[in-house]
């Protein structure tokens, strides 16, 4: 292989990282410190679009308050980004 080849095939590494691997990481690391940031009494949305206020947590899991009663569900089911735009309209 000559030089020119190796630098290519390095810099089509590094772009796949910045590109792909990168974000994902961060993407993983904001969601595992919101999860950690969670409290009794806070407003959510899961994943599937239920809406509803954390009445008990585990570690792994909460209880959510609906209007249709009590659930209990993992909280990696929380959707970070549709919970922050519900408390952001306060």
């Amino acid at each position: 292989m000559s030089p020119m080849m190796i630098g290519q095939l390095l810099l089509m590494v590094a772009i796949f990282y910045f590109l792909l691997i990168r974000p994902q990481q961060q993407r993983v690391k904001k969601e595992k410190a919101f999860e950690a940031a969670l409290k009794v009494g806070d407003k959510i949305i899961t994943k599937a679009g239920i809406h509803g206020k954390i009445a008990e947590m585990a570690d792994s899991t909460v209880v959510i308050e609906t209007m249709a009663g009590k659930i209990k569900m993992e909280k990696s089911a929380i959707s970070m980004e549709m919970s922050a735009k519900l408390n952001e309209k306060k």
